[in-house]
């Protein structure tokens, strides 16, 4: 039964994954900022990503090995916004959860991380400098900023035998993703536990869409 941890799981793309992986008997640790959606079968643990501190209590709950950890959680603050109306504070807060909240998870969960682990970051097509296709400055720059730890994650942990990819799930309608988006939770999930389940050493450091298709960094 593999253990799965998942942050940002409150709603959306993690709590799906939450939900799916807890119904085929997987252990689920499922990390939210807020209160805990009414799901059974799953262990919620509230886990701020930006708080270091917060997620090392978090790690000295657990009483396994996680054979998979989703970093999931993110914010897209500057959707439909003008640059003339982003302010210090949107891109301080955007860097804070979208890429600084991958590392302090990962550095956290680092001690329960065995050979074999498999490391799976969401980012975004829009962090890919082959699709700048104008606007939302910020989310686009956090999303490349992750790739890029990403891809170093893969290279040093490497030698302890832990995978690292990451993944764009597609456009996925979600409350960030919006009603008018391709695809729903089902197949957004059904792609990216496919892809989770596929990465391994041979395909660590990775930037893949949910469908398979390899995406230019």
């Amino acid at each position: 039964m593999d253990h799965v941890l998942i942050t940002g799981a409150a709603r959306g793309i993690g709590r799906a994954l939450a939900l799916s992986y807890a119904r085929e008997g997987a252990q689920v640790v499922a990390c939210t900022r807020g209160a805990a959606p009414p799901d059974a079968g799953i262990d919620w643990q509230q886990a701020d990503v930006t708080d270091p501190q917060a997620l090392q209590v978090l790690a000295g709950r657990l009483e396994r090995p996680v054979d998979l950890l989703i970093c999931n959680a993110g914010v897209y603050l500057d959707k439909h916004m003008a640059p003339g109306d982003l302010t210090p504070q949107i891109w301080a807060q955007s860097f804070a959860i979208n890429v600084a909240g991958v590392f302090w998870t990962v550095q956290a969960m680092r001690p329960h991380l065995r050979p074999g682990a498999r490391i799976a970051i969401l980012g975004s097509i829009m962090g890919s400098s082959a699709h700048a296709n104008g606007g939302a400055y910020v989310y686009r720059a956090s999303k490349a900023a992750v790739l890029n730890l990403g891809r170093n994650l893969a290279t040093d942990l490497r030698d302890e035998g832990i995978a690292v990819g990451v993944y764009h799930p597609g456009w996925v309608r979600t409350d960030m993703g919006g009603s008018g988006a391709d695809i729903g939770l089902d197949a957004a999930v059904a792609g990216l536990r496919t892809r989770f389940a596929a990465l391994d050493l041979a395909r660590s450091g990775v930037f893949e869409a949910h469908d398979g298709t390899a995406l230019a960094f």
